[in-house]
């Protein structure tokens, strides 16, 4: 394989020359340009993207956090974050954190250490506080799942308004009875998602009731029906079902189906997400779009920015309610 040196030889110029080629500056003529391009494609010359990383002290590496893989709801925002990134000659490494904090560590230590460009955060269970002082010095952006008052930049939608139209949806086709499936109230957006949830039963004068509410602690298809097997076995059952992720409503759709219940005329069923799973249940699912793949796009324009020392505003995105069979009688 050549070397620079020969490219240099070849082209009759410097190797300060072709380096200056190689890193597109435009302090060469378009003659003395020609010259090295025509003698690395005779020589069929590759340059070292590592030695060029290190001269320019640039990974071309971005780090997407997630808590999980097997959760499909990441799938197309991953999608949306490549396209961008290899557009812009970037490549990414998903880390999947199972928000253990050692595992962070690492992914964290590959940005102290310039291994990595920046960081795109979709863990809800980030530790917020390494998570800011990391901030102070590299490019970081959250996506999805974010930190009130980080001053992190991060792109979202609006989940208490989004809830809220969900609820509001199964009060205006007659219920009054609805329940929560939500996860763990310590993360921002399982509080969004109650809040909306509570604002579209009070501002009906339905009265909350504390045993319709129910938490688990993961977004998985098991947790959906562990869920929904507590609220069939309730005394005064609902006649509604208002679940966080498409994942937890698909749990709780296989339940009602296995009690012999039929949906949506025993119980109707919405869930959040719109994975694509959503459009294969049986019935299918009524549900909240979230823009999954423009996130991604956004997040990871937001990123490079970011990197290139630009400032960065926080984005609030369209959802959308989309009506299907599980709330259709």
């Amino acid at each position: 394989m050549a070397n620079i040196q020969e490219v240099a030889k070849q082209a009759g110029v410097s190797v300060a020359t072709v380096s200056r080629v190689l890193n597109g500056q435009n302090t060469v003529s378009s003659k003395t340009k020609l010259k090295v391009e025509e003698a690395i494609k005779k020589l069929n010359y590759e340059p070292s993207l590592l030695g060029r990383n290190l001269r320019t002290s640039e990974s071309r590496l971005l780090l997407i956090l997630i808590p999980s893989i097997s959760n499909p709801f990441y799938l197309d925002i991953i999608k949306g974050i490549e396209s961008v990134a290899i557009s812009q000659n970037y490549n990414i490494l998903l880390c999947e954190t199972d928000s253990i904090p050692e595992k962070e560590n690492i992914y964290f230590d590959l940005v102290r250490k310039k291994m990595a460009d920046g960081i795109i955060s979709m863990d809800p269970a980030v530790n917020v506080e390494t998570l800011k002082k990391l901030a102070e010095r590299h490019a970081i952006i959250q996506c999805s799942e974010y930190a009130e008052g980080s001053g992190i930049p991060y792109v979202t939608i609006d989940n208490e308004e989004a809830s809220y139209r969900a609820v509001k949806h199964l009060i205006k086709i007659g219920h009054k009875k609805i329940a929560l499936i939500n996860s763990d109230e310590k993360y921002l957006y399982a509080r969004q998602r109650r809040n909306g949830y509570q604002r579209a039963l009070e501002e009906q004068g339905i009265g909350l009731n504390y045993d319709y509410i129910i938490h688990t602690q993961q977004l998985g298809f098991e947790n959906g029906q562990i869920a929904m097997k507590k609220i069939l076995n309730l005394h005064d059952r609902p006649t509604a079902v208002f679940a966080v992720s498409d994942l937890l409503a698909i749990g709780a759709l296989k339940e009602i189906n296995a009690a012999g219940l039929h949906v949506p005329n025993d119980i109707a069923v919405v869930g959040f997400d719109k994975i694509d799973f959503s459009n294969m249940t049986n019935p299918t699912l009524t549900t909240i779009a979230q823009p999954m793949h423009k996130m991604g796009t956004v997040a990871a324009k937001m990123l490079i920015n970011k990197i290139k020392g630009e400032e960065v505003d926080s984005i609030i995105l369209d959802h959308e309610l989309v009506i299907r069979e599980s709330t259709l009688g």
